[in-house]
């Protein structure tokens, strides 16, 4: 089973992206370089609480 999450730039902390991820991997955060539309960059984005 996935569940879903939403991921957030480290910038400027917009919630631009959904998701999915293992329910049993809890212990690691997802971190993805994605492409952040108000910073208009390559910006790590993290998944949120």
């Amino acid at each position: 089973m996935r569940e879903k999450v939403i991921l957030v730039c480290s910038q400027c902390l917009s919630r631009n992206y959904r998701a999915t991820r293992q329910k049993y991997d809890k212990q690691n955060r997802l971190e993805v370089m994605k492409f952040c539309k108000k910073c208009n960059a390559h910006t790590l984005h993290k998944e949120s609480k």
